[in-house]
């Protein structure tokens, strides 16, 4: 597979394209894991009325300065807003909440389709030099989930813009991935789903092997651990962070279902008896945590895709979605023994499900340069 590197040099965004057939991970980059220093996290301001209809978009702005506030005292948060006036409802949103937002907070005027900066944005990655540590980001295509939510022309350029503001150089892929579909351990290990990335409405003629080579080369990852499907009112078509996730290098959590009636229980079985079965690209058996899913959560008769596998990692501190349900306090149980020395604060995420995503989904780290 061949990735265009670009490189994009001040706000005008002037690139320089040279050819990198065999892409990042040949120049000896990496992805590094989530629970890596970050530098930042960056979201979207969500804005989107049809995501949010009615009273719910003001709601979930509330829910996205609780994250903002979570998060200021461990990293710094920024902030893609369209235009000033967006920027100054923010600002109101985030002192409702109680965020100084003159502390620790950036503004950049990126504008967006809507606010799932994990599945548009850009991954980082990362090599080692002597003395310094290089970042750069992947730019890969965006079309909205298969192309069920148009526009999402602005949200596909969302790295192309971000690596201008960010003065770091970009390597650009033809490959259709969202960052919700992979989940990795830093190590060149991943976890992803069959539903997910080999979907055609992604691109035809999508194969296990030809979507590990392009992992391989474009993010160092050497095993690809291969789960079978997601959670149910996942518009997403199955995405992995919604299922399971690498805590450390050799630990993953894994959302189970008890209840053999309900339609998520088969599908995360499945998942279960899998990486009960698999190896890390060291050849370590995996060691497998289970998770508890919450109960059943609808909007108008639609099942919603909550989940507490839904959760980020920052810099000492883990924010996972709550749903006001009893199962809240065992999940966030489980994820504080797992994460010792890491504060793990719950959000609420009802409103923000409503949009078919929680927390990691609009979210996105930047490494520690």
């Amino acid at each position: 597979m061949t990735a265009e590197r670009t490189t994009d040099a001040g706000p005008a965004g002037r690139r320089a394209a040279v050819s990198e057939a065999a892409g990042p991970a040949a120049a000896g980059y990496r992805w590094p894991a989530e629970w890596e220093p970050h530098a930042a996290t960056w979201l979207s301001w969500p804005h989107n009325a049809e995501t949010w209809p009615g009273d719910r978009l003001a709601r979930v702005r509330l829910t996205f300065a609780a994250i903002a506030r979570a998060l200021q005292a461990h990293e710094r948060v920024c902030i893609n807003v369209a235009d000033e006036a967006m920027e100054a409802d923010a600002r109101r949103c985030l002192a409702a909440a109680g965020v100084d937002a003159e502390r620790g907070i950036s503004f950049l005027r990126n504008p967006s389709d809507d606010a799932w900066l994990r599945d548009c944005g850009p991954i980082f990655v990362v090599r080692e030099r002597p003395g310094a540590r290089e970042r750069a980001l992947l730019d890969f295509r965006f079309d909205a989930w298969g192309g069920k939510y148009p526009p999402w022309d602005r949200d596909d350029a969302l790295p192309r813009r971000l690596a201008a503001a960010l003065q770091l150089p970009r390597f650009e892929s033809a490959l259709v991935l969202e960052g919700g579909s992979i989940d990795g351990n830093g190590r060149g290990t991943a976890l992803v789903t069959e539903s997910c990335l080999l979907h055609p409405n992604r691109g035809r003629g999508r194969t296990r092997e030809t979507l590990e080579r392009a992992l391989a080369e474009l993010l160092g990852v050497r095993c690809a651990l291969w789960l079978g499907g997601g959670i149910e009112g996942d518009d997403t078509d199955g995405h992995v962070d919604d299922v399971a996730r690498f805590v450390d290098a050799n630990t993953v959590v894994a959302a189970i279902e008890p209840d053999r009636a309900d339609r998520n229980h088969a599908p995360l079985a499945d998942n279960l008896r899998r990486l009960r079965g698999m190896r890390d690209a060291e050849g370590k058996p995996l060691s497998v945590v289970t998770l508890p899913m919450p109960p059943r959560l609808e909007a108008d008769g639609v099942r919603l895709p909550a989940s507490y596998a839904n959760f980020y990692l920052a810099n000492g501190v883990a924010l996972v979605p709550t749903f006001g349900a009893a199962s809240d306090a065992r999940a966030l149980a489980v994820l504080r023994e797992l994460l010792p020395g890491r504060d793990v604060i719950g959000i609420e995420c009802t409103d923000l499900v409503y949009g078919l995503g929680a927390i990691h989904c609009v979210t996105q780290q930047e490494p520690a340069a």
